[in-house]
């Protein structure tokens, strides 16, 4: 099994990117959406978000009231790392499931962690291949204003919350340019794509030796 951990800002092109490496046969595992499956209703993850910041932080159906919280958070630093202690382990554990099941059924799969807080918590060193997707910051600010409607002030906290772009680069074992179109960004992954199976070839050969 061949492990890359993927990250990048927030509004880099992530997204885009971790799409086309499932078009191209990885399995992508969102980390994102574990750190939703370790808060949803009836977990001990938001019952420990509750003990901690509250119950204003849930919604009328009980889920977690994410812009409440985000709210919090996003502007304190201590706040955010409370939170990352509650959410952080549950989604390690929820990771290490799936790609136990992707070695499973295929020892030789390609396994991407789509890992926006790689950086932040230390896990650069876990994988065969890091890979970010950098775009420069303001163009990021502009992307989130645009596109995703935020205030200049909540994308500039958004982005201030999260590593920056030059502790990003240092770790990178490939970077992908997210500042130009998708379709430079796909063409660009299609490159990584083939080190990547160049690598894998070399490893299963290795292995049959």
């Amino acid at each position: 099994m061949f492990r890359i951990g993927l990250t990048g800002g927030i509004a880099a092109g992530k997204s885009v990117a971790t799409a086309r490496l499932a078009e191209l046969g990885a399995l992508v595992v969102d980390h994102d959406q574990l750190a939703r499956e370790a808060v949803a209703p009836g977990s001990v993850g938001l019952a420990e978000i509750v003990e901690a910041f509250g119950a204003d932080i849930l919604a009328p159906d009980g889920s977690l009231d994410r812009p409440a919280l985000g709210a919090l958070v996003f502007a304190d630093a201590a706040a955010r790392s409370r939170l990352n202690d509650i959410v952080h382990p549950e989604v390690r554990r929820l990771s290490a499931e799936r790609e136990a099941r992707a070695a499973a059924a295929d020892p030789a799969a390609v396994v991407v962690h789509d890992i926006p807080l790689l950086v932040e918590t230390g896990q650069a060193g876990h994988f065969h291949l890091v890979v970010v997707v950098h775009t420069p910051a303001e163009q990021r600010v502009r992307r989130l204003v645009e596109v995703r409607g935020l205030s200049e002030d909540a994308a500039r906290s958004r982005l201030a919350s999260q590593a920056a772009d030059d502790e990003r680069l240092a770790v990178a074992d490939f970077t992908l340019d997210g500042s130009g179109s998708e379709d430079d960004l796909r063409a660009q992954v299609d490159t990584l794509w083939q080190r990547v199976a160049a690598e894998v070839a070399q490893e299963a050969e290795a292995d049959s030796v």
